[in-house]
């Protein structure tokens, strides 16, 4: 088994976003309640309330990004969790500015709205600011694949449709329709739908629910591809922040111990290679129980005769080997004889794609490109001197 520390996104590019988020909210909050003061509006009162709290938040994620790579004797794998703390807290602070915007609405009437000519435009701006910092916040946090970072983007983009909401009472006051309560309570239903999916996907990491069924699956293909791997026997994988912790179980068809170690590590720089913000992969394998194996041996004709050459034979024959018996054979015609360069190699890479345990030859290969092939396989290279593919089998059959 093994661990390896991973590469890092860079953590000064998430905490420059998370000052530029506070920057952001804290321009919309003194707007939308400078507005609200000067109009009287309940719903941009309620607004910049909601975007009062978005300073708070934003202050959180700044403080989650600083503390979640930190590591200690008392937290040895980091406190990437704290992320998903700020993810669940974030969500509980929409739900305090959906209270408190319903508790306004429902509440005594208050003064109508006085629209002035700078009302329209600083509403029109406020809609314009998280709306432009939204989708660049969020297309940071999703690259990271930073929790924080995409939390704070989707209220960013809460406050868009909110403020949208907001916008319209304005104009309606304007005209001399009266919506500004009711804007005030449909801006709730926004908040709380926003808050209630930040609630749900942080809990998910805190309680270590499972990855995602599509990444387990694309870590599975990426480890049953390797031509030295069996099978993959069990995947599990759990997130923590924006981070991710996987472990899994393979058979390889090695039993050497130090190229088995190799091909783990290749293994896990493939995983690195293709899924991103893996922290931690831990790979346990065992070798193959060899109650069924797989013979290929090169054949000059189809009568049987053994060729002396491995990559200029024009034939293979493929036999499998179960419980001391002779299950299955076939002879195929081999693919690259015709080739003029590498022909040994790709002979080699055939032959592993077809899943060949043991490979009996009357040449010697070792040291040469075909044998590394096999060796990174796990398949086992034997020296022959039957003439004949009936002579071998009977030999074989006698060792068993």
């Amino acid at each position: 088994m093994n661990s390896v520390e991973p590469a890092r996104t860079s953590e000064s590019t998430l905490q420059r976003v998370g000052v530029y988020s506070l920057l952001t909210n804290l321009t919309l909050s003194g707007l939308k309640l400078g507005l609200a003061a000067i109009s009287g509006s309940l719903a941009l009162a309620a607004d910049g309330i909601h975007s009062l709290v978005d300073v708070f938040s934003s202050v959180a994620v700044i403080l989650g990004l600083r503390i979640s790579t930190r590591r200690s004797s008392s937290f040895p794998y980091g406190l990437y969790k704290v992320e998903n703390v700020v993810e669940v807290i974030v969500a509980l602070l929409i739900f305090l500015a959906g209270y408190e915007i319903l508790r306004d609405a429902v509440g005594p009437p208050g003064p109508p709205v006085r629209v002035t000519p700078w009302l329209i435009p600083g509403v029109l701006l406020a809609v314009l600011i998280p709306f432009l910092f939204g989708r660049y916040e969020l297309q940071i946090g999703r690259a990271a694949g930073s929790p924080s970072l995409v939390a704070d983007a989707r209220h960013s983009q809460t406050d868009v449709f909110s403020t949208i909401i907001v916008l319209v009472a304005i104009i309606g006051a304007y005209l001399g329709v009266s919506l500004d309560r009711y804007a005030a309570i449909a801006v709730v239903g926004f908040v709380v739908w926003s808050g209630w999916g930040l609630l749900r996907d942080g809990m998910r990491v805190l309680l270590d629910a499972s990855l995602d069924p599509e990444t387990l699956t694309q870590i599975r293909d990426i480890l049953a591809q390797a031509p030295a791997v069996a099978s993959v026997n069990w995947i599990t994988g759990r997130n923590s922040g924006r981070f991710r912790f996987v472990e899994a179980e393979i058979t390889l068809r090695t039993r050497n111990l130090e190229r088995a170690h190799q091909v783990t590590e290749q293994l896990e720089a493939n995983l690195r290679a293709r899924i991103p913000n893996l922290d931690r992969i831990l790979i346990h394998y065992e070798p193959v129980e060899r109650t069924k194996e797989r013979l290929a041996i090169p054949l000059a004709d189809m009568a049987g005769q053994i060729s002396p050459h491995f990559g200029d034979a024009p034939y293979f024959a493929i036999v499998d080997l179960e419980q001391h018996r002779f299950s299955r054979q076939e002879i195929l015609p081999n693919p690259h004889v015709g080739l003029e360069r590498a022909k040994g190699i790709r002979v080699a890479e055939w032959l592993v794609a077809q899943k060949v345990d043991r490979l009996f030859l009357r040449e010697e290969i070792q040291g040469k490109g075909p044998d590394y092939v096999f060796s990174n396989a796990g398949v086992q290279v034997q020296q022959t001197a039957a003439e004949s593919l009936e002579q071998l089998l009977a030999q074989e059959a006698n060792a068993t």
